[in-house]
Order: C-alpha cells, then sequence, then structure tokens
C-alpha cells in the first residue's frame, strides 16, 4: 500500500449546517450544484452565523445553568438536508458519480438504493445461490407478523433492526437466506377499525349488513390502509423477500388453517365444552389470557368504561350479610368486591377448621336479595385469614368458585349477559340493567333490607380487556378449546432438553411456568373478519332435550356432510348442517406462521430447503405467549419443533424508563425519527388518534414537555446503530432521541471520512488486489491491525447475536483509532502494544497543553527514556506523536541529558518522561493567576468533599475516585505554577537544548 504522510490526510472542516429555520423548504439539491461551490460558501457562512450568536449569548448572559436538564438535552439545531435530484427511474441504481455533499444528509444517502436492490432480487435465496461465495448453508426467519390495522413503533424497529443485520451478516458470508414477511389479520382490532368507519361514513351497524357485505368492506379496506407496515418495513431498510410475502387470510393461510383444525380435532386435541371464558362485554367476543390486562389496583379508584354512563369504582369490599335460617339474630358476613354478581351466588364456603363457623356446618342461608336458601359449605381452599374468612360461591362468573362449585355438585347461576346487562335470572327489577347500574341498585336494596354491613379499601387486581378497556367478565360459554397439556409438556420438554434453545436464558424459568399453569386453550371469537370455524351443527328434526348437540368437522361442507352420515347413520343428503358462525382467535393462525408462510400443508421447496427456521427473534415475555403456540402447535403438525432458538429482545422503553403508551404520549413512529417531525404534527397524530379527552390532555402535554421543538432527522441508519448498541438481550431497553441523534453525529464523521479518503486518493485511483498490499509505515500497519481486531470482534458478535459488541466494536474503530490513513486487514499485537504507548504520550502532551491552555501554540516536544529499546520504539513515531498532541518538532533527549531548564515536564512511567517547550508561548504573570484561581476552586471542592457526610447508597469507592482526581488535579496545578514561576527566574538559549 502506498504511504502518505500525515499531513496530506487532514481533512477540510465540514460543518453540518443550520437550516435558518427552513428545513423542508429550502433543501440543497445535488442536481443544481453538482460541484458543490455554492454549498461551500454557505457553510462558511453559517460557520460564522453560529460563532456570532453564540457571541451574542455569552454577552447577553444566557447560562446553560439556567435549564433544566432535560431541556437542555432537548435543544437542537436543525441540519440544512441535501436531497438526492439525479433523475433516477425506479428501481435504476443510483448514480454515485457526482461530488458528495459536503455534510451527511440521511435523504441523500438512502435515497434510490431499496428499490434497486429489490428489482435486483438481491434478498432472495435464490440470487445468493448464484454467487461465487455461495455456501451450500441456509439462513431463514420470519418477521413476527404485525397487525395490519397498525403502524410499527420502536419496538418493532427493534426486532427489524436485529433481523436485517443478521441477514444481511449471513448473506456476507454466502449463506442461502430467506427472511419472509407477512402481517395479521388482527381479528378484533380490523373489525372494530372497519365497524367505526361504517358508522362515521354511512351510519351503518355490521347487523345491518350480511356477513358478506361486510367482509367485502373489510377487505376493500384492508387493500386501501392496510399497507402502512410494509411501507414502514421499507423505510427501515428491511431485506425481506417481498415475494413471498404473505398475509394470514390469504388463501394459503386460510388452507393451513383448516387443515389444522381437521388434524387437532381428529387427534384428540380439539373439543367443545361448555366452560367460562374471558369475556369482553364491549366486543361481544370471548378473548385470550393474553389480551387480559391484570392492573393492580392500591385501593378505591374510579375507572370509565366503555358504555358505562358514569365512572365505576373498585378497589372497595363490600361486606354482606347472609341471615342464617332459623336463627333470626344470627347470621353470616361475607366480604365482595363485586355485589352486582350476588343474584348468582348459590352457596357460601368457609375452611373446615375454622372455629368461628364450626357450628354452622350443615346450616342454611338465606340469600340477602332474594331470601332462598343456600347451603354452607366447608372446603379447604378457602382462606380463613382474609376477610371475615366466608365468601360467596358465584360458579357462573368466576374460575375459582366454579372449581369450588363443581366440587361440590353445585349448579352455577349465569347473571350477567354477553353484552353486560343482568340477565332475567336477576328479576324484573335488574333485569336489562348495565351490570355496574345495577351494583348501585343491589347496594341500595341491601341497605335497606339492613344487611350492608360496610365497605373499605381493598387492594386488588382488575382484570382489564386490553382492545377495549371494559372490565373482563368471566361468562360460560359452549366454545371450541385446544387441549394443551400434553403438547405444553412436549414444549416444557424440549427447552429442559437443549432441542430449543431460548436466548436470555431467564425466559427458561418463564417458559417453564407458563407451560406448568397453562389450562385448555378457549380459540373461539365471536366475530365475523377471521377464520370461520370449520365445524358443523348436525341439525336434527326431533333432538331431546338433554341430548347434547352434535357437531363434526370438515374441511368442506361436503367432507363434514360425509362425517355426520356415517355419524348419524343417515343419507347425508337428508341432513341439515349449520356452520358455526365464530372465527377462530388470530392466534391461532399466527402460530401456524412459521410454517404455513412455507407452504405447509403442501410439500413445497420453500419447507423442504427452509424449514425448520433457523432462528426466530422477537420481543421478551409477552411475546413468548405466541412462541408457546407456535412450539406446541407446530411440533404436533409437523412433527418436528419449527425452529432450534428463540431470541428475546427487551422491551423499549423511553429515557425516563416509562413504558411506550400512547396516553403518555411517548409513543413514536419509527418515522418521525428518521425523517424527523415538528412538535405541531405530533400533536395531531394525537388528535387523530382514540385517546379519550383525559387521556388526551395528558399525552398532549407529556409530548410537548418531551419534545418542545419536535423531533430532528436522524436517518435509518442512525436509528438501527442506535438501538443495536443496546444489550437487547438484557434488561429494558432505555431510548431517547438525543441518544439516536448523537449516533446520528457519528454518522457524518464516517462520511467526512469517507469524503476525505476519496480526496485523498484523487480520481485516477485504482484498487490493488488485496493480496499485493503491504503496510509502507508503522502507522499503517497499526491501523490494519486494529483493523483486524474489529473485525474479530464484529464476528463474535454476530456469532453470539449480540449486536452491542458489533455496534460498540465499529464505534471504538472509528473514533478512537482511525486515524487518516488506509484500511485494510492485518493484525500485528505487538505493533498494537508499541503504540498504546505513543497514545499514552499522545494523551499526556494534549493534558499538558490543556493545563496551560495553549490553545493555539504549537510548542515542541522531547521524550527521554532511560531504556536504549524503548527510546527506538518512539523514534519511529515522531511523526504522528506531533500530529495528534497537536505540537510542533517532537524529538528524543539523550537518555543521560540533563532536563531541559523552564520546560513543562510529564512523567509516562518510571522510564519515560516528556518535556514541552513553554519559553515565549506563556507569559507567566498573566497565567500564575488563573492557574491560583483554578486551584482555590478545587481545594474548595476538596475540603467540601472530606467534611461532607456521605449520603446514604453513595458508594464508597466513587467518593475515593473522586478524591483521588481533585488531588491529582491539584498536583499538577502545582507543578505547573512551580514552571511558571521557574520560567520568570530562567529563560534558557536554543544552545543548551
Amino acid at each position: 500500500m502506498p504511504h502518505l504522510p500525515l499531513a496530506s490526510f487532514r481533512p477540510p472542516l465540514w460543518g453540518l449546517r443550520p437550516s435558518r429555520g427552513l428545513p423542508r423548504s429550502h433543501p440543497i439539491s445535488t442536481q443544481s450544484e453538482p460541484n458543490g461551490s455554492a454549498i461551500s460558501q454557505r457553510n462558511r457562512e453559517a460557520k460564522q452565523k453560529r460563532l456570532r450568536q453564540k457571541q451574542a449569548a455569552l454577552e447577553a448572559g444566557i447560562a446553560q445553568k439556567s435549564k433544566s436538564p432535560a431541556e437542555s438535552s432537548k435543544a437542537w439545531t436543525p441540519k440544512e438536508i441535501v436531497l438526492y435530484e439525479i433523475p433516477t427511474e425506479h428501481g435504476e441504481k443510483k448514480d454515485v458519480s457526482r461530488p458528495l455533499p459536503p455534510a451527511y444528509s440521511p435523504q441523500y444517502v438512502e435515497a434510490a438504493w431499496y428499490p434497486w436492490w429489490v428489482r435486483e432480487g438481491f434478498f432472495k435465496p435464490e440470487y445468493q445461490a448464484r454467487l461465487p461465495q455461495a455456501t451450500r448453508e441456509t439462513f431463514s426467519m420470519c418477521i413476527p407478523p404485525p397487525n395490519v390495522t397498525g403502524s410499527l413503533h420502536i419496538g418493532h424497529a427493534l426486532t427489524v433492526a436485529i433481523q436485517d443485520a443478521l441477514v444481511r451478516w449471513h448473506r456476507m458470508r454466502g449463506d442461502q437466506v430467506l427472511w419472509v414477511p407477512g402481517s395479521d389479520h388482527a381479528g378484533i382490532a380490523t373489525q372494530a377499525v372497519v365497524e367505526k368507519q361504517l358508522w362515521k361514513e354511512r351510519g351503518v351497524r355490521r347487523h345491518e349488513l350480511s356477513r358478506e357485505d361486510f367482509l367485502r368492506e373489510v377487505w376493500k379496506w384492508k387493500e386501501e390502509k392496510g399497507g402502512e407496515i410494509c411501507e414502514q418495513l421499507r423505510v427501515l431498510g428491511a431485506s425481506l423477500d417481498w415475494d413471498r410475502e404473505c398475509f394470514t387470510m390469504d388463501a394459503g393461510s386460510s388452507v393451513a388453517v383448516t387443515e389444522a383444525f381437521v388434524r387437532l380435532y381428529k387427534a384428540g386435541l380439539l373439543y367443545r365444552s361448555r366452560q367460562l371464558v374471558n369475556w369482553s362485554c364491549a366486543l361481544r367476543s370471548a378473548i385470550s389470557d393474553i389480551e387480559v390486562e391484570s392492573r393492580p389496583l392500591p385501593g378505591c379508584t374510579e375507572l370509565r368504561l366503555p358504555d358505562s354512563p358514569t365512572p365505576v369504582s373498585f378497589g372497595l369490599l363490600f361486606s354482606v350479610a347472609f341471615p342464617v335460617d332459623g336463627e333470626p339474630d344470627a347470621e353470616v358476613v361475607v366480604g365482595t368486591t363485586r355485589p352486582e354478581t350476588l343474584p348468582g351466588d348459590v352457596a357460601v364456603a368457609v375452611h373446615p377448621d375454622d372455629s368461628r363457623y364450626t357450628h354452622l356446618h350443615g346450616r342454611q342461608l338465606r340469600h340477602p336479595l332474594t331470601g332462598q336458601l343456600l347451603p354452607l359449605i366447608t372446603d379447604c381452599a378457602v382462606q380463613p385469614h382474609l376477610g371475615t374468612g366466608a365468601v360467596k360461591v358465584t360458579p357462573a362468573h368466576s374460575p375459582a368458585d366454579a372449581e369450588l362449585g363443581a366440587r361440590h355438585g353445585l349448579s352455577p347461576l349465569s347473571v350477567i349477559a354477553e353484552d353486560g346487562t343482568m340477565t332475567s335470572l336477576c328479576g324484573d327489577w335488574l333485569q336489562g340493567l348495565h351490570r355496574f347500574v345495577a351494583r348501585e341498585k343491589i347496594l341500595s336494596a341491601l341497605r335497606e333490607r339492613g344487611l350492608f354491613r360496610g365497605f373499605q379499601d381493598h387492594p386488588m387486581v382488575l382484570p382489564i380487556c386490553s382492545r377495549s378497556g371494559d372490565v373482563v367478565e368471566y361468562l360460560p360459554k359452549s366454545q371450541w378449546f385446544v387441549c394443551c397439556r400434553e403438547m405444553g409438556d412436549r414444549a416444557a420438554k424440549a427447552v429442559e432438553s437443549g432441542a430449543l434453545e431460548l436466548s436470555p436464558s431467564f425466559h427458561q424459568k418463564n417458559w417453564q411456568h407458563w407451560f406448568s399453569h397453562t389450562g385448555d386453550w378457549c380459540v373461539s371469537r365471536q366475530l365475523w373478519w377471521g377464520h370461520q370455524i370449520p365445524a358443523y351443527l348436525v341439525v336434527e328434526e326431533h333432538t331431546q332435550g338433554d341430548a347434547k348437540d352434535c357437531w363434526v368437522v370438515g374441511r368442506t361442507e361436503a367432507e363434514a356432510r360425509e362425517v355426520a352420515a356415517e355419524l348419524t347413520g343417515r343419507p347425508g343428503a337428508e341432513l341439515t348442517l349449520e356452520r358455526d358462525p365464530d372465527v377462530l382467535d388470530t392466534w391461532f393462525s399466527s402460530a401456524l406462521f412459521p410454517f404455513s408462510a412455507l407452504g405447509w400443508p403442501q410439500e413445497t421447496p420453500d419447507l423442504a430447503r427452509f424449514y425448520p427456521l433457523s432462528l426466530l427473534e422477537t420481543g421478551g415475555d409477552l411475546l413468548l405467549f405466541w412462541v408457546g403456540r407456535m412450539v406446541m402447535l407446530g411440533t404436533q403438525l409437523t412433527g418436528q419443533l419449527p425452529f432450534s432458538k428463540v431470541l428475546l429482545h427487551s422491551m423499549v422503553r423511553d429515557r425516563q424508563g416509562r413504558k411506550m403508551s400512547k396516553s403518555l404520549g411517548n409513543v413514536l413512529d419509527p418515522r418521525d425519527i428518521i425523517n424527523g417531525v415538528e412538535l405541531q404534527v405530533l400533536q395531531e397524530k394525537l388528535r387523530d388518534g382514540n385517546l379519550d379527552p383525559a387521556e388526551l390532555v395528558i399525552a398532549a402535554s407529556a409530548q410537548r414537555k418531551d419534545f418542545p421543538h419536535g423531533i430532528p432527522e436522524c436517518g435509518t441508519d442512525a436509528l438501527r446503530f442506535a438501538l443495536c448498541s443496546h444489550g437487547a438481550l438484557g434488561g429494558d431497553l432505555h431510548l431517547s432521541v438525543s441518544e439516536v441523534l448523537s449516533f446520528r453525529h457519528f454518522c457524518n464523521k464516517i462520511w467526512n471520512a469517507l469524503r476525505f479518503i476519496l480526496n485523498a486518493l484523487g480520481e485516477k485511483f485504482i484498487p490493488q488486489p488485496a493480496e499485493e498490499l503491504s503496510p509502507a509505515s508503522p502507522m499503517d500497519a497499526w491501523i490494519l491491525s486494529c483493523l483486524a481486531r474489529t473485525a474479530r470482534d464484529c464476528e463474535r458478535g454476530f456469532l453470539t447475536r449480540e449486536l452491542a459488541l458489533v455496534t460498540h466494536a465499529l464505534h471504538h474503530f472509528w473514533l478512537h483509532n482511525l486515524c487518516d490513513v488506509y484500511l485494510e486487514h492485518w493484525h500485528q499485537p505487538e505493533l498494537e502494544r508499541h503504540f498504546s504507548r505513543v497514545q499514552e504520550a499522545v494523551q499526556a502532551l494534549r493534558a499538558l497543553r490543556a493545563t496551560y491552555q495553549l490553545t493555539k501554540a504549537r510548542p515542541r516536544v522531547l521524550l527521554q527514556s532511560s531504556e536504549p529499546g524503548e527510546q527506538g520504539l518512539f523514534e519511529a513515531f515522531l511523526e504522528p506523536l506531533g500530529t495528534l498532541g497537536h505540537c510542533g518538532a517532537v524529538g528524543l533527549l539523550p537518555p543521560a541529558a540533563a532536563a531541559p531548564s523552564g520546560w513543562a515536564q510529564a512523567a509516562l512511567s518510571d522510564t519515560v518522561q516528556v518535556y514541552m517547550e513553554l519559553q515565549g508561548l506563556v507569559d507567566p504573570q498573566t497565567y500564575l493567576p488563573r492557574l491560583a484561581a483554578r486551584r482555590h476552586k478545587l481545594q474548595k471542592q476538596l475540603d467540601g468533599l472530606i467534611a461532607r457526610t456521605p449520603s446514604e447508597g453513595e458508594a464508597e469507592t466513587q467518593r475515593q475516585q473522586r478524591l483521588s482526581s481533585l488531588q491529582l488535579e491539584l498536583s499538577k496545578l502545582d507543578k505547573a505554577a512551580s514552571h511558571l514561576r521557574h520560567l520568570m527566574d530562567v529563560s534558557p538559549s536554543p544552545g543548551e537544548l
């Protein structure tokens, strides 16, 4: 490699230009100013303007300390946007022959590449198979299908950043890579969106349309507005194989869902039963466990709920007396948080060993509302130390009570209807009332009858529907259930045996706990949008009242009719079949995604080549539920695990550690960080959302506080680098926009280095073959060695999937190792150790310059070592020492020579000293008072630290480090003052040197 002197590698000082308040309306055009001369002029003018503004601020006394730390961190200067405006057809390769803009602009850098990548087929495994470096290895992943109704947030962006980095690395290795994109039909969310749209635009309710007409409206909405996620993925640079894009309601997925249902039914792993389910009255549908949010309440808490006319209080324990039959003055007081379920009570239970109630065993109590006789039963599940030790039993509306009732043969009374109103079993005085309105009426009735015994604050956990915000009810419903015990055991053993690797390993505990406590999975949903259940009710003309319904399952109605004929012994043509109107839980189809996306149940080439998947990567504990479903169904249906590794990344929180929430105003669209957005636009997005007025006020206020100036344009590369730079496999990830902005600055450093190197090489430069290159100087050899080490660190990070190791290695190399030389792989550990000594000398020289405030001067420097071999080590690096230390000529002082009089001195080690000339560069009379003032200030800090009593929790090591730091700084100032006083008395002549 030809060696260029360091002096020729000093790049021009390209600054980032301010926008003069118009960042979007006056972009720089690379077409109109190809030579950049006008840009350079504006750059100089802008720099001078910044300097003038800074000086004016200082003169006006605007101190940074007057701002809060949060406000200071949010301040940012808009950058002038440079656009790529060279005419380029969509899908054509970007023209990179023009001069590069002087400053980094994400829009310029990122323009035009993605359509070309897609058109050339770079993201397809078939393309990689044709490359000369192709291996026979495959690597496959699927993107966790996001809901078609939504848009990607920062958590999704983290998933994309990690997955895209991994697939691109595998392509670089020569592997055939398949990364499948897709989206989820999101049954509940999509149906709700379309229903709202129909009502808003046409004043039509869903049930006023036929099912077929409504589904046509949903598909129309999906085609018109369901593509936002794909657009976001392209903006994020996700290198997905778009030709294989899947949707969980497309034809292939429908075939897979039906096949899975039929196979599970035939295997005895899917059945229909009447059981308690999680029910959302607002949605009129069953919901899954994962859609139930357990909200802890510290005590009395008012909540606004859908369809409830007034706020409802929760976190209260109401005490109600149940009179003992036959004893006028005897009663049993029970506590309840849900008095609206009192009409459904069928017994009162106590612990058999609770001595307070031993004399009442076997007695009967009067229901406080109806007067009906209820048994007092004993059960060891009752906790005598809670409340009064007596509990009411409501089997139709409590899972725990349902189990207790089953043990004692109690018949349930369902008193809450699907719509959240009270049923006819409650009597005319309550029937049809909203359940929380009925609550107040019931409490009034209890007061009138003298059976209300008061209420008190009661901490509790309230089940909330995450889809609607309504309180979840437990209602008995005839639904389809998947048996999970056998499949769950296999999934748990897969992790225990190591066949399935969960990373980080701490998720294994949650995995085992979930599968040891999971019940059967209710897969019925009372919706129209989704996969209609392939089950049919055989309608008999003379069905006996006590006979069970006859259900059959088939891939088609014809197949179901054949099954029904065989089951009933009657000709199929004579039978009437009614298909179950319900649809399957969305999680059912999404759990099939890793193999249905590859063509299952057909034996496709993709399924043969890329299944099982090499890796599944997704977000933390919440999607562990989805992963569990995939492992259960995948193992059962395909005979093998759908993947052998699961990589679960952290949850992304804001800089204050808060969970991203629309009601907090901190949910960010990745595009707003990539492109930048004004505060006004952020506020408009909030107003266009579905927040209630109270939440909107809070969210808007928080947004104004967090982003007073809006969000600066950071670019895709900076956002992805920031996300990958965190240890995403550990605790929660706290991300701030200011952090992403700092990585945009890092991108600018890379940009400047690239422009500088290209300028230094010149237009006629022709790269030489790598095998013909060799370092022509110690500096070249050192940087090549550092580069080789960085490449090894990156390789290790990718292999262990610790992308934070990769980003740290790259960041460290560019900022701390790259010193204006060429880059290739060359490793010389001994040279690196030598140069580390040179770097120590550089730091010492810079410290001396700072101590004496030599901002512009370039003083002469001498190095002296008592070891001859060490003297030779420095001799090879004299030129870079002067350049990096911002000094003049650098020379060596013979080992036995006396120290030069009046020069500043610093010890690198016991054997090495550095000397810096001060004569004529520093005025002792002017500088000594400044040193004294600095020393007084530091001494005051030291005295205060010694006198102060350590605060609680303060680490003693930190305190000692601060003490040592202050004492070291004082020592440096004393030494500097001594040198300056000596200078006043001694003025050495050049001949003495």
